[in-house]
């Protein structure tokens, strides 16, 4: 019987994703994430076990996870049930004598409720025949807020410290530390602290490689309301001097943030709570679906190093295969590695080129190959042939070549559109000449610099 139409899509979808998630896999393992998120991702069930699950996956590949959860909408809830109103001032609850009592309730048994869910162990989900070691502690230390234009804030605290170490012990031993925004002062007193804020410190402190915020939005907006879908911290400045609009949650958030990836932390992303699989998406795929802030661009053109050889290989193998690029081996690619440049993305080789200089001839302009372009094919119609380019010819001209010529089957036209011209095959330096693979055909496509 044939197999139906839409379960063979299904079956290839599932493999390509699979195929490209490995490279994040190993990646990832021995990494160490904090993932962020108020009350509000907590109050639908539905919802809330998805997330567990995706922290259950995120840890069965090896992450090191810190959680730290907010319970706001559960100490309101609190409050209104014992007749208080909840109070603020610029975003940050005043916490009275009466309202600490309630945060601490409302703390306590949402932490509970995070504990139990990480603890299920139901058939046909990511918690089956697994087990998550969940730990905490007294890693926070905390300060009183104090008074805020006029405002005392009471019982509402900063944080003073963090003790990484005892984090990064816990971690160690393969535990997911949950941490709980509540901090003691050396006093003894007891405060109610901004999850958003332990969240930055507790990734500052221990250095971590990821910050998550599950937020209220798909990430940030420009000013026509688009996602943004990686800036810079300079950029993410921008952002609060031009005041443009954001969710609530993001607001609060933003200047931890900046702080966090100016600091130790080495990225932090921006996801929307309610976009089910939003962390496997946005760490398991090539583009993401969030926002991604870091103290520098993500895309990075360099030399290769010998590490680089296997990426190269995987990149050029296709076109090999097609005949648009002449077979090179391994042994070859590792010995002229000097010759290649790579473009990384988030720490993927997406595109790779090579250089060879030819000695200057008498009378002759000195002259340089540009070979073995290649680009991943989902970036091919965003432009990094073109920054490839730009930058072999960059490194040529610092070289003092003055002609860069290129041999192809398949891309003449691509070329031309950039400034290269068909010449004969006497146009190439005799050493290259004498290598000329007359089988192939390649036309020969010169360009002065």
């Amino acid at each position: 019987m044939a197999e139906p139409e839409n379960t063979a899509l299904s079956d290839a979808r599932l493999v390509a994703w699979v195929r490209q998630a490995a490279p994040y896999i190993h990646a990832f393992r021995g990494r160490t994430f904090v993932i962020a998120f108020g009350g509000e991702a907590l109050e639908d069930r539905a919802s809330a076990l998805a997330l567990i699950h995706d922290i259950a996956l995120l840890d069965s590949m090896g992450i090191r996870l810190v959680l730290v959860h907010g319970a706001r909408p559960q100490i309101d809830s609190e409050m209104q049930a014992r007749g208080q109103t909840p109070r603020f001032h610029k975003g940050l609850r005043v916490t009275d004598a009466a309202a600490l009592e309630c945060v601490k309730r409302a703390m306590g048994i949402t932490r509970i409720e995070i504990e139990a869910m990480l603890s299920q162990g139901l058939p046909n989900t990511p918690l089956a025949g697994g087990f998550l070691r969940v730990t905490g502690g007294n890693f926070i230390s905390a300060q009183p807020v104090g008074i805020v234009d006029g405002v005392d804030y009471q019982y509402t605290g900063a944080v003073r410290n963090v003790i990484a170490e005892e984090i990064k012990g816990d971690l160690a031993q393969e535990n997911v530390v949950l941490i709980t925004p509540i901090g003691a002062s050396p006093s003894g007193e007891i405060f109610n602290l901004a999850w958003e804020e332990v969240a930055e410190a507790v990734a500052t402190a221990i250095e971590a490689d990821k910050l998550i915020f599950l937020c209220d939005a798909p990430g940030l907006l420009d000013r026509k309301g688009q996602l943004i879908e990686a800036l810079t911290a300079d950029e993410g400045d921008a952002l609060l001097t031009k005041r443009v609009k954001q969710a609530p949650e993001v607001t609060r958030v933003l200047r931890g943030a900046l702080r966090a990836v100016r600091g130790k932390t080495g990225r932090v992303h921006f996801l929307d709570r309610k976009r089910d699989g939003a962390m496997l998406m946005e760490f398991f795929t090539r583009d993401g679906i969030g926002t991604v802030l870091t103290h520098a661009p993500l895309e990075r053109l360099r030399d290769a190093t010998i590490a680089d050889v296997g990426a190269i290989l995987g990149l050029i193998a296709p076109l090999e295969a097609d005949g648009t690029l002449v077979k090179r081996g391994r042994e070859r690619i590792e010995m002229e590695i000097e010759r290649f440049s790579v473009l990384e993305l988030d720490g993927v080789i997406v595109g790779c080129a090579a250089l060879y200089p030819f000695s200057a001839e008498k009378g002759v302009p000195r002259a340089g190959e540009l070979a073995c372009l290649a680009v991943m094919s989902d970036y091919r119609e965003i432009g990094y042939g073109d920054r490839l380019r730009k930058h072999i010819e960059a490194r040529a001209k610092k070289l003092k070549i003055k002609r860069l010529f290129v041999l192809t089957t398949r891309t003449a036209h691509w070329f031309i559109e950039r400034g290269f011209v068909e010449e004969d095959i006497t146009a190439l330096p005799s050493a290259r000449r004498e290598l000329y693979n007359y089988q192939r055909r390649s036309k020969v496509f010169v360009k002065t610099l």
